[in-house]
């Protein structure tokens, strides 16, 4: 049995949800491999100045960053950011290493940014022949120091923009390797049986009319309230599921709008595939996961890339219009009721599907070979 410790933290919701798929997916396979959560946040909290100054974690503070909407001028906040923890570096270290002197897991796999370089040299020092994965939630890397670090580690890479990036960086090319797309919860690839007129009159919708996905992440957007006044306003034959996540204000504002057209409101929920199967296409944020995930459903996107646009996540609206696969706007407010009205031409609608079904994302499936492989090395 095979120890493999996954490094993830909560700062948004993505690395928390790749590590756990990643670890369903060993149960489900099988694999001999004892599957360690583990969160850097509880362990560096004795030594978080944020929260020191603040009272407030680093990790909350980035939450606080996204459900506020204040992320213009983030790429400054990384810099920031970047700089502190430099300087805490050899205190990260230490604590690390004092953690893995004692644990001395068969790998080390991070899902998360920023600390690359700690954990890297904490393992090393402590235990030099075992293995290092990071494995990028995000599509392309923002550098420097945000994902990949100039250290002998394995990359695990989910577009071939962050390959090349890795590459330029001096990597050896039989240690970065390309999936086919982002880590989903091996959810989004079970097969949902929905029947659309009779789930859609269930949800108070039409079963026949055009249906817009909206949703923001898990802590949602006040940027919703605004799209779906706009939207209604327009007129256009249109209807709408918006999912709120965790934000119980967000979801009661939206309850409370007058909407002549039709829309279900839902606050957090795991339901998102069913969701997306009784939907026509995709509205939110310009994330790795949820744009992955609507693809995956089969889901044209519109999203919007803007001096709010976190900078890690700014190549995903290239990657979307590269693909086909959907429309990036500069602003959803001036924007979106054409992207929208792109969406219900029939001829338009019809090439960005043939683009969305191109793509084949296996992530989750090809990670734990990619793993394996690893392993038998070492």
């Amino acid at each position: 049995m095979k120890t493999i410790e996954l490094v993830f933290f909560d700062a948004g919701g993505g690395h928390r949800s790749a590590a756990n798929a990643l670890c369903e997916i060993a149960a489900r396979e099988q694999r001999p491999w004892d599957m360690q959560m583990m969160n850097l946040q509880e362990l560096l909290d004795e030594m978080d100045v944020f929260r020191k100054l603040t009272g407030i974690r680093l990790q909350e503070i980035y939450n606080l960053m996204l459900r506020k909407g204040w992320t213009l001028g983030s790429p400054t906040l990384v810099t920031g950011m970047h700089a502190v923890i430099k300087l805490l570096h050899p205190q990260q270290v230490k604590l690390l290493s004092r953690y893995w002197s004692e644990r001395r897991p068969d790998m080390v796999v991070s899902v998360i940014p920023n600390f690359n370089r700690a954990l890297h040299t904490a393992a090393t020092k402590v235990m030099p022949n075992v293995p290092m994965v990071t494995i990028l939630t995000d599509m392309a890397d923002y550098p420097p120091h945000f994902w990949i670090e100039r250290q002998q580690q394995y990359l695990i890479c989910g577009t071939e923009h962050a390959r090349q990036q890795a590459l330029q960086l001096g990597h050896a090319p039989d240690r970065v390797f390309l999936t086919s797309g982002m880590i989903l919860n091996p959810r989004f690839y079970e097969p949902v049986e929905v029947d659309r007129a009779r789930d859609r009159t269930a949800l108070g919708l039409d079963p026949d009319l055009p249906t817009a996905f909206m949703m923001f992440g898990g802590e949602g957007s006040p940027a919703m309230l605004q799209i779906a006044r706009d939207l209604d306003a327009t007129g256009m034959k249109l209807q709408m599921i918006a999912v709120c996540g965790k934000s119980k204000k967000l979801e009661a504002s939206l309850r409370a709008l007058k909407m002549r057209m039709p829309i279900h409101i839902e606050g957090f929920t795991k339901e998102v595939p069913r969701f997306m199967r009784l939907s026509d296409f995709f509205i939110g944020k310009p994330g790795p996961g949820s744009i992955s995930e609507a693809v995956a459903m089969g889901l044209p996107v519109i999203i919007e890339r803007n001096n709010w646009t976190l900078p890690q996540e700014r190549y995903n609206a290239d990657w979307v219009e590269e693909q086909g696969v959907g429309i990036s706007l500069r602003n959803f407010k001036t924007e979106i009721a054409g992207a929208v009205a792109r969406m219900l031409d029939p001829g338009q609608r019809a090439e960005f599907v043939m683009h969305v079904q191109k793509q084949n994302n296996r992530a989750v499936f090809e990670i734990p070979q990619i793993l394996e492989q690893i392993l038998a090395k070492h």
